[in-house]
Formats: structure tokens, sequence, C-alpha cells
């Protein structure tokens, strides 16, 4: 079907187009006209090799490392009329959103095929509704157990053909060995195939024996079982950390997550991040949070990747250092959270100024001093002070009675 876009003007005309392939190869004419009169074809060599050659076209490979060459590439090309060859929709994970990114919507003109998603879903029966798609590009592999719960249905777009093994011990590891995944290769191709195998097997099938192009579908189990971090709701079970006593704790989480409102494409500092539990479910809250957790010690900082590894958060960023110092060249925050270290010399003040309007700062103390230093914020800057006291029970001889943990007084301020 032609592409409804009108052709535009010269005054106007894009920096780029960008003409999406399907697996078998085939353009529509209009597509093809758009690749044929183009004076320099950008693309994968795949892409490249499959497109018949033309007088004078030059044609030129991507550059790698791309995000580093790629602006400098672009510039030279100034002026003249280039064609970017993608798979399928370039805006779904590919080249088009990049493009995008870097010269601004006005500059790229996109031409989709249909995308690996939509012939992911209609192999599958699977409806949009009904499904997700989870972008592993970049061999972040993790980011799929955040999706996890009872009947999920994901569909994984990867990164190479290790890809799938390293899925089936991710599932494994996380208690769903039987998870279906089905491995569709090829889509829209002659050479189209289907292997359907338990995620406990795929982790042992070698990268040799799986094709290159490939999405996977995953469908988790409805059967009873554990699903320790399924929620996305503030406040997992401490259960779900790997800690050493550095850990806000899940009441007092959840209050702090309550007050910091995660929002979709939002930026949280957590500063003196101990476990990162904070950050972590601010990233968990949605897909397009950011988290940059600051903690000062070396063997906790690792623990914060390793959780938010675990936890489906592997973008998530650790900061080995100590603040204020270490908040210098981070990127702007809408959300701060302080855990602990708030009481030393130029923290509070270096947050407060990194705040712009509309941000939110939460800042927890468990001690005289810092108890003394939020009082006298509330006194000069207002906001909400609120002491958070949790009791649980415990056994006590042959009965139960209640253990109290400290009490946490709590200071929260929104711009």
């Amino acid at each position: 079907m032609p592409d409804p876009t009108p052709p535009p003007d010269v005054d106007t005309a894009p920096v780029v187009t960008v003409v999406g392939v399907g697996a078998d190869g085939c353009l529509d004419e209009h597509a093809e006209a758009l690749v044929r009169d183009a004076d320099v074809l950008l693309g994968g060599r795949r892409h490249l090799a499959e497109r018949p050659e033309v007088p004078g076209q030059e044609r030129l490979a991507w550059p790698s490392p791309l995000a580093d060459a790629l602006p400098a590439l672009l510039d030279g090309l100034r002026g003249r009329r280039v064609v970017a060859l993608a798979s399928g929709d370039p805006m779904v994970s590919g080249i088009g959103t990049t493009l995008v990114r870097l010269l601004g919507p006005a500059s790229v003109r996109v031409v989709p095929a249909v995308s690996s998603v939509a012939l992911a879903r209609a192999r599958m029966g699977w409806s949009a509704e009904e499904s997700v798609v989870v972008t592993l590009v970049g061999r972040q592999e993790a980011r799929l157990l955040r999706e996890l719960a009872p009947g999920r249905r994901m569909l994984l777009l990867t990164s190479g053909a290790e890809t799938p093994a390293r899925v089936g011990e991710l599932l494994a590891e996380a208690g769903q060995p039987d998870a279906t995944v089905t491995l569709l290769a090829d889509l829209g191709a002659p050479s189209e195939s289907r292997s359907v195998r338990t995620a406990s097997e795929w982790a042992s099938v070698p990268a040799a024996d799986v094709p290159a192009l490939h999405v996977l579908a995953v469908e988790l189990p409805t059967t009873p079982g554990s699903w320790l971090t399924s929620s996305w709701a503030a406040g997992l079970p401490d259960d779900a950390y790997e800690h050493n006593g550095q850990l806000t704790k899940r009441d007092l989480r959840a209050s702090a997550l309550a007050r910091l409102q995660p929002a979709p494409g939002q930026h949280l500092w957590d500063v003196g991040a101990g476990a990162g539990s904070v950050g972590i479910e601010w990233m968990r809250a949605h897909p397009t949070c950011r988290t940059t957790a600051v903690e000062s010690h070396a063997d906790r900082a690792a623990r914060i990747a390793r959780n938010a590894a675990r936890l489906g958060v592997p973008d998530l960023v650790v900061v080995a250092g100590r603040a204020p110092d270490a908040l210098a060249d981070l990127p702007a925050p809408d959300a701060i959270f302080i855990g602990g270290g708030a009481t030393r010399p130029g923290v509070l003040d270096a947050c407060l100024a990194a705040l712009a309007p509309g941000g939110r700062l939460v800042v927890h103390g468990v001690t005289l001093e810092t108890e003394s230093l939020l009082a006298n914020a509330y006194r000069t800057r207002g906001g909400e002070l609120t002491r958070l006291s949790v009791e649980t029970t415990a056994p006590v001889g042959t009965f139960t009675g209640w253990t109290p943990a400290r009490t946490v007084t709590q200071w929260f301020l929104s711009r």
C-alpha cells in the first residue's frame, strides 16, 4: 500500500528517509522508488546486499560504534537524498527511533513495513491488549523479569543467537522453568520457522542452533506458585532483596514511593541507596522510569546492581561515590530520595538545589541528628514531616508479641 504521506518540498525535505523492509526483502512500488532515487543508501550489510545496484548511488553500511559515529556521518550527507533501510517498522526498537532522537521528527521521514511484533502476534494469535513487548536489544535480557506474573504473555525482541539460552536461564532461576518459549524465526520470509520448548530446555540450546533473526514468545503458567516479585505496587517483600541490613524496609519504602510519585519517563536520584530498593521500585513502576543510585560503599554499589538485574531493571545506573560530590554531573532529577547521609555537609542543600519545579524530595532519618536536621528543614521550607513507627509480631516465649522497628522521621517536600 503506498505511503499516504505526500512527497516533501525541497525546502522542507527530511535529512533522512527511513524505509522498512520485510524479511522477504520485498518493497512496494513507492518504497522501491524511494530507494532507487536515493543519492546515498544507508543500512546493514544484509539489507544493502538485497537491493539492486544503482549507477551513481553511494552505499554506506552503518558505522560501528553506531552512537558515536552516526552524527558525523549524517552531517556529512546533508543536502543529498539519503535513504536508510531498516527491518520491518523502523520505530519498533529500530534505527528510526535513533534517527528521530538525533535529528528531530521534522528531519526524518519513516515509511514502515509490517513489524516483526505484528507478525509474531499474528502467528501466536495474541492480541496487543493481552501481550507485552519487551526489547532485550543491548543484551539486557534481565528486563523480562519485571514482567513476570501468572499467565503473562511476552514478545521479546532479541539481541542475537545467544538470547534464547539466556532467557531460558533467567526464567528457570526465577522459578519458571516450565514457561513456554516459542522461537519465531525469519518472520515473513520463505524460511520462516517455529520452535517450541520450555524455558529450562532453551537454557541448554547452543547459539549455533538458533536462527539469527527471531522473536521469542513467552507464555507464563497460571498455576499457583511463588510470584514474590510479580507486583508493581510499592513495597516488595524485604526478602526480594539481597541486603546486609542497609535496606529501606517494606512499609517505609511504600510510604516514600507514594510521595515520590513515579511517573513515566521521570528520573530519580536514590542518594545513599543502600540495597537500592527505592530506586529499583521506582523503575519497576513503569518501563520508562529511570534511576541513578548513589552509594559510597563499593560492596553495596555492586549489590544494588545485582538487585536491579534480578528484579528486572538492569538499566538502573549505579554511581559509586559519596554525595554531594557524586551528584555534580548527574542528569537532572524529577524526584530525589535520601535514604542515608543526609547530615553530611552539603548533601541536603545540593539535592534541594537540583530539584526543579514539580520535583519531589523524600528524606528518611533514624538518628537524633538527622531528625533535628529535618525538623529545621520543615520549619524553614515547609513540606510534610512524619514519624513512622512499624511493629511486627514475633514469638514471646510460647506467646506472640509486638516487636517495634526503629522509628523513622520522614520529610517530604514538593516544589
